[in-house]
Parts: C-alpha cells; structure tokens; sequence
C-alpha cells in the first residue's frame, strides 16, 4: 500500500467535497426543521451520496470504456475540472453558486427532497468529486488498495454527516472570515493536484 497514494486520496476527496464549507449550506437548505429532521436529511443525503460514489469507485473505469474513453484522457479532462473547481474556491464562485442552487431548492419548497438534491447530488457527490474518485480508483487497481478507497470515501461521508449535524456550531466557529481562509486554501491545494492530474494523463498518452 502506497502511503503518498492514500494521503493523495484523502486530501483530493476532503477537498472536492468540501465538509466544512458545506456546513453552511446544509442550514440554508434545512431551514425552518427542528433538529430530527435535519438529522434524517443528513442521514439521508449522505448514504446516497456514499451510494454514487462507491458506483464510480468501483465501476467508473467500466464505464469510460463503454464509452471509448481511456483512462489517460480522463485523467487530463479530470484535471482540468478540478483545476476549473480549484479557480472558482479561491475566487469565491464556488461558493456563490452553491448557495444559489441550495435557495432554488428552499424557493420550490422542496424539503422532502432536498436529501436528495441539492445536498447529496451535486453538492457532495458534484461533478469533481465524482471525477477525483474515478480517477482515484484507476490508481487504486488492486482488490486490497480497491477496498482502502471505499474506506476513505466511508471515512469522509461519516466526516461531511458529521459535520452536517454539528453544522450551527461549526459555522459559528470558522465564521465568515475562518471560511473564506479555509476555502482558498483548500483551493490552492486541489490547484495543485489538478496540475498533477493533468502531467499524470500527460505523460501516459505520450507514452501510449
């Protein structure tokens, strides 16, 4: 097991799901439930979330082949979303845009699915984190390094659960200053993995 490989996962994973900045979001779209309800929509929300990500994880390279895409290739279009992603944290986008899909779902009142849409799909299993785990997973080949993945992902949906239950309390701890920090910097790391995924899918196809 490839030590640098698991803290590569698990900090591209922290990062393109984001827990702590989606703390805020999960009260916006929560608002006006009492504490039971907000613990069925986090329940709720994070095992579809695990769901889907544990169906790339496990079948993603099956199904770029069914559609004639080599792995190299997605590597570098995955880079590059993530590097798009990366841009949009440290300029403040990312977070404007989430809010604004998480006040179509209050505006439309739709609460009994809001587990589903926007907190599960796209906000945690969005299009980059979806990206990081396939691309995670062609690294992670063997059934041993396969089933270590699929431990992360585990490990970092139960940390987003969490932090969605004690959501009030870490928003009052970042406040609005701690998130803008945390955000940028966390932009500025995944930058850097998406310039790592790119030469990565570079370099295989030169070499293909």
């Amino acid at each position: 097991m490839n030590s640098d490989l698991l803290v590569q996962a698990v900090v591209t994973l922290i990062v393109t799901i984001d827990p702590v900045g989606l703390a805020p979001l999960f009260l916006a779209v929560t608002a006006g439930m009492n504490r039971a309800e907000r613990g069925q929509v986090a329940l709720r929300a994070s095992i579809i979330a695990f769901s889907v990500f544990i169906l790339f994880a496990l079948a993603g390279t099956v199904i770029l082949t069914l559609f004639g895409i080599t792995l190299p290739a997605f590597r570098v279009a995955g880079g590059l979303l993530l590097f798009w992603i990366a841009f949009e944290m440290v300029f403040e986008r990312r977070q404007q845009r989430h809010e604004n899909t998480a006040q179509r779902a209050i505006t439309q009142d739709d609460i009994h699915g809001v587990s589903v849409f926007p907190l599960a799909i796209p906000l945690m299993a969005g299009p980059g984190a979806i990206s990081a785990t396939i691309l995670l997973s062609g690294e992670f080949s063997s059934v041993i390094d396969r089933t270590a993945l699929i431990g992360i992902i585990l490990a970092i949906v139960a940390l987003t659960y969490g932090v969605y239950i004690l959501a009030e309390r870490v928003e009052g701890l970042l406040g609005a200053t701690g998130r803008t920090v945390l955000t940028r910097l966390l932009g500025v790391i995944l930058s850097a993995l998406a310039v790592q995924f790119v030469a990565d899918g570079v370099k295989a196809l030169i070499a293909a």
